[in-house]
């Protein structure tokens, strides 16, 4: 089964000009890991930003789970795209469940803002049980009520992987999550990985370390 196809418009004659992205062809399947590696400045977090619907395309076409794609950021989270950036985002003084669990919100029927002010005890109960749930599958269940600003570097990223796994997605998008880490951090992080893989997930990987 393929996750995701890019090809370029058949006999469309590209621009002169400088393009960060030209010529791009692939396709992620289920259960593969699919590595796009090249240096700074070479264009792969555009594509990523192609990918996932916050830059749409000049040229060519993206498609997602066999339908082009819609190009909006959070349609795409819904239909089961999830993402992670270069530079780790999250809120140091919450804690770890609390921000995985924004990356549920999108799931529930009330607002994340309305769950965090206990607004709607449903949905706080149906985000924290999802997050939890998350944490527990990438290891960091025993974590959960600390907060995420205390965590190693290698923690915070997989932190972040759990939030995107909050999506329940069918593709992963991870841009460059080993960078700074140590050897054994990066050892735990693959371990996350091949796990993810294994459960049939498309995850599509940024990465200079190439022996990672």
């Amino acid at each position: 089964m393929c996750t995701l196809v890019i090809h370029r418009r058949p006999g469309h004659a590209w621009p002169l000009a400088i393009a960060a992205n030209r010529d791009i062809s692939l396709d992620a399947k289920a259960g593969e890991i699919l590595a796009l590696i090249g240096p700074n400045g070479a264009g792969k977090s555009t594509l990523f930003d192609l990918i996932s619907g916050v830059q749409r395309p000049s040229s060519g076409n993206v498609y997602f789970r066999g339908r082009e794609s819609s190009y909006f950021p959070r349609t795409l989270s819904r239909d089961g795209m999830g993402r992670t950036f270069q530079h780790v985002r999250i809120i140091p003084e919450m804690t770890v469940v609390e921000n995985t669990a924004i990356g549920a919100h999108a799931r529930a029927d009330s607002s994340f803002l309305s769950a965090a002010l206990r607004l709607d005890r449903g949905s706080e109960a149906m985000l924290i049980g999802e997050a939890l749930r998350q944490l527990d599958r990438v290891g960091l269940q025993s974590l959960a009520t600390q907060t995420a600003g205390s965590l190693a570097l290698g923690q915070q990223r997989v932190l972040e992987i759990a939030r995107a796994l909050c999506t329940d997605p069918s593709l992963l998008l991870l841009d460059e999550p080993a960078a700074g880490l140590r050897h054994k951090e990066k050892e735990a992080l693959a371990a996350v990985l091949r796990q993810l893989k294994g459960e049939g997930l498309s995850i599509l990987l940024v990465e200079h370390d190439v022996d990672f």
